[in-house]
């Protein structure tokens, strides 16, 4: 028989104790302390941010220096210091020119984004999410840039790796404690971007 899904582990009473406004910060937290993706003064592009809780965890990292822009089809009511700005609307139509400036680039893109499950092909619902967010990259990512994305477990993951790792010199997938043990997410991640043209 399998176990109940446990909604308020240590993990999400934590997040309440700390102030972060979903368990998933952690996640963020833990693979950034491994992975070194967000750093200090880093221009950060969170796809997907509702509720704001890895861009809580962004802005300590980036400080006063950095930025970041959120951007969610859903509202955001987490508010954030002047580093960070919020927009709602679909990651996928909004130009880089809105999201950051003319000609500049992120140093970092994050992408927590998951599909309506329905239990049925969400996996691969999740691998075409990611592959949205990779033909994003050469208008939004700096060369040099890092990358860090979710996706469900499935029969996409050996191919999407593969296509990660054919634009970045470091990569790989890794599944942090914050994660429930029943979920099937799993996070790729990407070190320098070789900065791929159109």
């Amino acid at each position: 028989m399998p176990q109940p899904r446990k909604l308020h582990d240590r993990y999400f009473k934590q997040a309440k104790a700390e102030g972060y406004v979903a368990r998933s910060a952690y996640k963020l937290i833990e693979i950034n302390e491994k992975r070194r993706l967000v750093r200090r003064g880093d221009r950060v592009l969170d796809l997907g941010c509702a509720p704001g809780s890895w861009l809580q965890v962004v802005e300590k990292v980036i400080g006063t220096k950095g930025a970041a822009v959120g951007i969610d089809l859903q509202e955001v009511r987490q508010t954030f210091g002047p580093a960070v700005r919020v927009l709602r609307g679909d990651a996928f139509t909004v130009s880089a020119t809105d999201l950051l400036g003319p000609g500049e680039r992120f140093d970092v893109v994050l992408s927590d984004m998951a599909p309506n499950t329905t239990g049925h092909g969400d996996d691969h619902l999740s691998a075409r999410l990611c592959r949205r967010v990779l033909e994003l990259l050469p208008d939004v990512l700096a060369p040099g840039g890092n990358l860090l994305m979710k996706v469900l477990e499935g029969a996409d993951m050996p191919d999407l790796l593969r296509e990660t790792r054919a634009v970045f010199l470091d990569s790989g997938a890794t599944k942090p404690a914050a994660s429930r043990d029943v979920s099937r997410e799993i996070f790729i991640f990407g070190k320098t971007y070789k900065g791929l043209a159109r």
